[in-house]
Parts: structure tokens; C-alpha cells; sequence
């Protein structure tokens, strides 16, 4: 079962010292842009319907990341914001999320697991192009913000998208900002781009991707038998390639969508892909070699 403690500090006071992992900070204490009058609302959580569903949560007003550090002696420097997919209905936040983030603590990275907002879950409110947007924008200032008493780099922030988790990664690496300087909330003075980007089988158009030089280096993985992603992701490298960034593409023959991360789980797509992640980020300069 998925536990966690919601953590409320001011964002720049000495005790985020106190944080442990799968604690939940929000991204604003005083409630999202956007939300107003909803973050009362309780988040849904709902159990795996079968052996190898995901944990699914829903109904978020209030936009928060779960925190996973590594142990100091062992950190890398490196940190990644996980975005989880689900349709933008709810976020399959284990195998595309807390399962990503341990994973990335055992080779050194710092994670936060992004819980943004949903867009098309019965209802909603808001837009995908606007508050999961501002979430994840958010959530890399963040980290910015705390990269000192977290251990993180500020130069090695990156975003890693799953799914619709990938569209909102996609939106962070092409419509970043470099901070404002004069904002009177110092969290909004923080760069919110991304320093590299990693997309697993995103639900992305590539004619919808403003591909420029200064796109991130970028990471892309997907299986063959997932129709949507696969072209995309083809179709992306080609883009990615004629502007100059680089990129490392992985497509494998099978695993459909939505397999997630899961050690030692069938088919093998589901706990071999992190392995080319991990060489993938230590050949950029990312985190170190296995």
C-alpha cells in the first residue's frame, strides 16, 4: 500500500532538513494558481484492480511532489522530476512513479514524484496545457530552491515522463523560462528548465513539439507494438538530430504501453529499461556508470 505524510514548512526554512522519503511537499503551501477553493478536496487513491495494475490517485487540487533522497555518502548530484502517466484522468503512481524514484536512489539520483493536475478526469476543471504545465514548472524551480540542503546540483535537474506524463515533460523542455529575477516569491526566480528530459512512451504529436538547439538532451524509450509512441518517438529522434541535440532513442520489439518500472517483473521490458537509462545518464554527464 502507498503511504506518505504531507509535510507543511515554509519552502526556505531550515527544516526541509527534516524531510524523509515519501514525504509530500506542496508546490505552493498556499494552494495552487488555479485551485482556489478546491485543494479541501481529498485525493483518491485506488488500489490495483489485479496483479501488475498500478496504484492509481486522482482528484488532485493540490499539486505536491513526494521526496525521495538519497543517502548524502551516495549522491550523485544528479535529480529528476517523474511525472507519471494515467491519461490525465489519474497518475499510475507506483510503477510510473515511487517505483522509478527508489530505483533512481539506488544509483545515487535524487527523485521527487510530481503529483500534478488532472485534466481529464470526469469534471475537471483545468487544462492540460496550463496547470500541469505550471506544475511541473513549478516543481523544477523547487528542487532548484532546495538543491543545497538536498544535495542536488542546480546544473543536473532533469524531468523523465511516462505517458501522459510525457506530454507535461515535453511541455517543460520547450516552454521553460529562465526565472524572474524581481518575483517576490523566491521559489519563481528559479530556472524552470529542465537540464535533460526523458520520455517513456510519451502521449505526444511530434508536430506538436517545438524542436529549437536549445531542447535539452533527451532520452526516448518505447516498445514497437505501442503504435502511437513508437512513430512519435521515430519521428522526434529525427527532429531532435537535425537540430543538433542529442538524443538516444530505444525501441524494443515488445512490452506494449504502460509497462512501467517494476524489478523483476515480466515481460523483461519492465525491469531491463532503466539499465539503458542509467548508461544513457552517466554517458551525458548526469549520474555515474553502473
Amino acid at each position: 500500500m502507498f503511504k506518505h505524510s504531507i509535510v507543511t514548512l515554509l519552502l526556505l526554512a531550515p527544516c526541509a532538513f527534516a524531510l524523509k522519503n515519501g514525504d509530500v511537499l506542496p508546490l505552493w503551501p498556499g494552494g495552487a494558481p488555479g485551485s482556489e477553493g478546491m485543494t479541501g478536496r481529498k485525493e483518491v487513491v485506488t488500489e490495483p484492480a489485479k496483479p501488475g495494475d498500478s496504484l492509481k490517485v486522482s482528484n488532485i487540487h493540490n499539486p505536491s511532489l513526494i521526496i525521495y533522497l538519497p543517502p548524502r555518502q551516495k549522491a550523485t548530484g544528479a535529480a529528476m522530476i517523474i511525472a507519471p502517466g494515467g491519461g490525465h484522468r489519474f497518475l499510475s503512481i507506483d510503477s510510473e512513479g515511487t517505483n522509478v524514484a527508489e530505483w533512481l536512489n539506488s544509483i545515487g539520483v535524487a527523485a521527487f514524484v510530481l503529483k500534478y493536475r488532472l485534466a481529464k478526469e470526469q469534471d475537471s476543471s483545468y487544462k492540460v496545457d496550463e496547470h500541469p504545465f505550471a506544475d511541473v514548472q513549478r516543481a523544477l524551480r523547487l528542487v532548484r530552491a532546495h538543491s543545497e540542503e538536498w544535495g542536488v546540483n542546480p546544473a543536473k535537474v532533469g524531468v523523465i515522463g511516462f505517458s501522459a506524463g510525457g506530454e507535461v515533460a515535453v511541455m517543460a523542455s520547450t516552454r521553460y523560462d529562465l526565472g524572474q529575477a524581481n518575483a517576490a516569491d523566491p521559489i519563481e526566480r528559479q530556472s524552470s528548465k529542465p537540464d535533460y528530459q526523458i520520455l517513456i512512451y510519451p502521449g505526444i504529436r511530434t508536430e506538436n513539439v517545438n524542436v529549437t538547439k536549445d531542447t535539452p538532451p533527451t532520452f526516448m524509450l518505447c516498445a514497437d507494438n505501442d503504435r502511437g509512441p513508437s512513430t512519435a518517438l521515430s519521428n522526434l529522434y529525427l527532429a531532435l538530430k537535425k537540430a543538433g541535440v542529442p538524443a538516444e532513442l530505444h525501441i524494443y520489439n515488445s512490452g506494449g504501453h504502460g509497462f512501467g518500472y517494476r524489478a523483476g517483473a515480466a515481460p523483461v521490458v519492465r525491469s531491463t529499461w532503466v539499465l539503458r537509462l542509467q548508461d544513457w545518464m552517466s554517458d551525458v554527464g548526469m549520474s555515474t556508470a553502473k
